[in-house]
């Protein structure tokens, strides 16, 4: 990202400069961490660093608090209907049950972002986690796609990504580009507004490129693509 303008660019290669001009990399030790016009300045990647964790907090504040008023709207509703079923409206019976899936369903967004992950990064088959995290999407996965991430986080932010598109008849590629391999998602129509529109992109954001250390390319209302960091078995 542009620290000024707020353009974006990546993912982070050095093979894979942003437009516009002569950039010179940023590197702490043999980590990219941006781009700026050449000479770089002195300390350019402690403030590439130092950047990069406001936004972080920033992103993560504004969900934690966005998330956490989602939560006691849904919460409060529930109350309210399991009060009138108890006097005898019987019919909002289903209703809170589904009030209650949608509870449950905002307090594990709320967890994915108040909580850091417990399990290190390790060498995880994409695969294997689509089969799990995309059961009903069409998908075109080779065998050895091996990324090197924590894969409790993985999980989560490949089955968000997939409800974001629209659930079933998702169509997911993936293919290698560089250093990266990329997770393609094409939705089989325009999805629906979701619930919480916080549960959509800002949430896969924060996951894919806070915790994962990968790189989120929104494409179209219908098309986005995951790149991550290819690693071995």
């Amino acid at each position: 990202m542009e620290v000024h303008d707020g353009h974006r660019h990546g993912p982070a290669d050095l093979d894979h400069p942003p437009p516009g001009g002569s950039l010179e990399p940023i590197l702490a030790g043999d980590v990219l961490v941006g781009w700026c016009p050449a000479p770089a300045p002195r300390h350019a990647a402690k403030r590439a660093r130092e950047e990069a964790g406001r936004i972080h907090f920033e992103r993560r504040a504004y969900l934690l608090g966005r998330l956490g008023h989602k939560l006691r709207s849904s919460v409060l509703a529930l109350q309210e209907s399991a009060r009138q079923a108890a006097f005898g409206h019987d019919q909002l019976l289903h209703q809170i049950y589904d009030q209650a899936q949608e509870v449950g369903r905002r307090a594990a967004a709320l967890e994915s972002v108040a909580l850091d992950p417990k399990d290190d990064p390790r060498s995880v088959v994409i695969g294997a986690v689509i089969n799990l995290a995309a059961p009903e999407a069409r998908t075109s996965l080779p065998g050895n796609a091996v990324v090197r991430v924590a894969e409790t986080v993985l999980v989560d932010a490949l089955t968000r990504t997939y409800e974001w598109m629209g659930g079933p008849g998702v169509a997911i590629s993936v293919e290698p580009s560089g250093p990266w391999w990329r997770v393609g998602y094409t939705a089989s129509a325009s999805p629906g507004p979701m619930a919480a529109p916080e549960l959509g992109e800002p949430l896969v954001r924060l996951l894919v490129e806070s915790r994962l250390e990968g790189w989120l390319e929104v494409i179209d209302s219908t098309r986005v693509a995951i790149f991550l960091p290819a690693a071995t078995l």
